[in-house]
């Protein structure tokens, strides 16, 4: 079989040169696939990586492909096991490596306890790997082998033990001290354990401004002074030449106990000497220098973490590893400098300070979580660490000079991050960034509900919007107090409470309605109803876009506002479209809750609407009229009705690339339609993205169908044609949810009239 340079090189290239992509899986399942996979398609890379090095990043997995290697001699809390016995710790490192990041590794145990031997054994594995994570080696040997490896090799390597730890404490550190109103440079500290983790963390904190002075360091032969002959070099940098010689000696007045040693050394009495507001990283594993439950009864003023899931403020340093070698890698750092380090602290340091995904609290059962005393750092299910993290570090290998490509547009990055993770976040990023270009008034009819105070506290510290709630202001303080929302530049109106404004705008409704069958009785009645109070701020300019439906069905939901905002000019009738946000998308769906069983004249309508609102979100519609029947393949009720409109479609909007009727996995395969039906417009344009059903039935279960089971997000209902922006919930939508349609409600105020959804 005769193979094609050019073929052969496609097959392995993993992305184009100083771009960061998804790899997909290549395809294995025919004889071209193997000869390209192999031999003899794999010797054009072979040679093309022989005349330049660096074509081994473009053309294998090296670039995202990580060794986590040990020797064991320092595993967890079990001490010098072997490598055999520290295997499953370094699978499982590799589990977390994937999971949250998206790298490939392999793990290596290395039967080499002599440092000269393991040095030379990691820095012949050069040519395998893009990174190299060191993990449970003993000390003081670990300081000397990260030490020549960082020298010798020229790619990122990191010994978690020692610098994850001192990242996520350090990050913790700076975030306690600045809720007791303390200063690093002038805290006392003091240490127990001077192992790795302990050395690397206070050299660390002395990055960050501790003065070394003002650090006493124990450990299991006592407090390391000078005079000690038994300590590696950067053990001795910590020596304290004070006149003390006791734990207790040492902790009055002290400000932070870092505890990386053994459990139970800190004695409860002990921490009444410490200075008001102590700080305490009790992090021993699996059991803490003190019992959490004991240091809180003892110090009530005192801040704690640990390295335990089942305590707030767990030093985790999975918070850290995936994502920094995510940064260092996508940017083929040579090196995990110090700049790195400091910038994935800072990172992790204000991401603990923004509101807390709806996600993230459910994940955890605590709606509560909140920037404080029990919640200093961020949790480690939280999805932002990722575009919070790896950017800030992959930005500091690039102002730090150690990366060799470089990252331009920031926002596309973040994309690819999420990506790698399939989340594909690409259309709402946009929508969100444009949002925070001009945030817009925002009232939300259900304002004295947990889910949208939540979302208008996001709303608010992102700079997406400006939330205007409805309700019951004692109820929203109590719901906010007991949920630790902070809805400081949020604007409440209790409706009741307001008689003059609501007789304003019954008065304006009466008028409105007066020759529908309103009286200005029913119109006040009528105006002690939030759905009509938020329509009336909308009509009247006192807000820019209205949002409902949380704890209402539709059509309760958006009939107040059509008799008070009503539709735009040259629509005769709303429809709603869903967003479904997937790997392969996004594609749009039409129309789902409006219009139960249109007419082909009334699908003409929903398809010049859904037209419109596909391109306001920055998408060419591809429409496909979606029936049971290809092409007039089965005869019947709906495909004839499916088919007219497709008709009267085409004779109307002649500039939209439309086509039908047609099953659904006929619309969205395009090889089917280039296969069976060429004819047809979409099959010269890789298929539909656009779906206009039939009736609201089909079109209903189609994207709970999707939503529920097939992997996708959705988005929506996002209602279409009404004359101000408006748009109705799902019943008892996510948080997550709330967000995104108060993002589109913003854009779509942003725009000139009849521009808009």
């Amino acid at each position: 079989m005769k193979i094609n340079k050019q073929d052969a090189l496609n097959y392995h290239s993993q992305s184009p040169a100083g771009k960061i992509e998804v790899i997909p899986t290549k395809p294995v399942s025919t004889q071209l696939d193997l000869a390209l996979a192999y031999s003899p398609g794999v010797a054009e890379p072979c040679k093309a990586i022989a005349a330049n090095p660096d074509d081994v990043y473009k053309y294998t997995a090296k670039g995202n492909l990580v060794g986590v290697i040990s020797n064991g001699t320092a595993v967890l809390g079990l001490g010098n096991i072997g490598p055999d016995a520290s295997k499953p710790v370094m699978e499982g490192k590799g589990v977390l490596f994937k999971k949250f990041a998206g790298i490939d590794c392999f793990d290596i145990e290395i039967d080499a306890t002599d440092p000269d031997e393991f040095i030379r054994i990691v820095k012949s594995l050069e040519p395998t790997f893009g990174g190299i994570n060191l993990e449970d080696i003993k000390a003081p040997e670990c300081f000397r082998i990260e030490t020549a490896l960082r020298e010798q090799m020229n790619i990122p390597l990191m010994h978690d033990d020692q610098h994850g730890t001192a990242i996520i404490s350090s990050a913790a550190l700076l975030n306690g001290l600045e809720l007791v109103g303390k200063k690093i440079e002038e805290i006392r500290m003091v240490v127990s354990g001077a192992g790795a983790a302990a050395i690397s963390c206070l050299r660390l904190y002395v990055a960050l401004g501790l003065k070394r002075e003002n650090v006493v360091v124990f450990d299991k032969d006592g407090i390391i002074t000078p005079q000690r002959t038994d300590l590696a070099e950067l053990q001795l940098q910590f020596a304290t030449t004070r006149a003390i010689s006791t734990l207790a000696e040492a902790l009055d007045g002290a400000d932070v106990f870092l505890g990386l040693s053994a459990a139970n050394v800190l004695p409860a009495e002990l921490l009444l000497k410490m200075a008001h507001d102590p700080i305490v990283f009790a992090l021993a594993n699996p059991d803490p220098e003190i019992a959490y439950e004991v240091a809180m009864a003892t110090r009530p003023d005192i801040i704690m973490a640990t390295g335990r899931s089942d305590h707030p403020n767990q030093v985790n340093n999975v918070l850290g590893f995936p994502y920094i070698f995510r940064g260092a890698l996508d940017v083929r750092a040579t090196e995990i400098n110090e700049a790195m380090k400091l910038a994935a602290v800072k990172a992790l340091s204000d991401l603990a300070k923004d509101a807390v995904p709806e996600m993230v609290n459910k994940a955890y059962g605590d709606n509560t979580l909140s920037f404080g005393r029990t919640y200093l750092i961020p949790k480690p299910l939280d999805p932002r660490l990722i575009t919070a993290v790896s950017p800030a570090v992959a930005k500091a290998a690039m102002d730090s000079g150690v990366a060799r490509i470089h990252i331009d547009d920031w926002f596309a990055y973040e994309d690819e991050l999420r990506a790698r993770l399939g989340v594909n976040q690409k259309l709402m990023n946009r929508i969100t960034q444009a949002a925070r270009s001009n945030p817009k008034r925002v009232v939300f009819a259900e304002g004295d509900t947990y889910k949208i105070l939540k979302a208008a506290q996001i709303l608010h510290d992102e700079g997406i919007a400006q939330p205007i709630l409805l309700g019951n202001r004692e109820k929203i303080a109590r719901i906010a107090q007991e949920n630790s929302l902070d809805l400081e530049g949020c604007q409440i109106i209790d409706i009741l409470q307001e008689e003059a404004k609501r007789e304003e705008f019954a008065n304006l409704f009466y008028e409105k309605r007066q020759r529908r069958g309103i009286t200005l009785y029913e119109g006040r009645r009528l105006l002690r109803e939030r759905n009509y109070f938020g329509s009336m701020m909308l009509e009247t300019g006192e807000a820019d876009a209205f949002i409902t439906g949380l704890s209402k069905d539709y059509g309760k939901s958006i009939v107040p506002s059509l008799q008070v905002i009503g539709v735009a000019e040259g629509v005769k009738r709303v429809a709603s479209m869903y967003i479904i946000q997937h790997k392969k998308g996004p594609f749009f769906f039409a129309d789902t809750t409006v219009n139960i069983d249109p007419t082909a004249e009334e699908m003409v309508e929903i398809i010049g609407l859904t037209a419109r609102a596909v391109k306001f979100f920055d998408a060419e519609p591809k429409v496909a009229v979606i029936s049971y029947s290809n092409f007039g393949s089965n005869p019947g009720e709906l495909p004839d009705k499916a088919r007219r409109a497709t008709e009267l479609a085409k004779a109307r909007f002649p500039e939209l690339l439309l086509d039908g009727e047609m099953q659904a996995n006929t619309a969205l395969n395009p090889d089917l339609l280039r296969e069976q039906y060429p004819f047809s417009e979409l099959a010269a344009h890789g298929g539909a993205n656009t779906l206009i059903f039939p009736n609201v039935i089909s079109g209903n279960i189609a994207y709970k169908v999707i939503q529920e089971i097939g992997g996708a997000e959705v988005i929506g209902p996002i209602l279409m044609g009404m004359r101000k922006p408006v748009h109705i919930l799902q019943l008892g939508a996510s948080v997550r949810e709330i967000v995104n349609m108060a993002a589109i409600a913003v854009v779509d105020a942003q725009q000139p009239d009849g521009k808009g959804l």
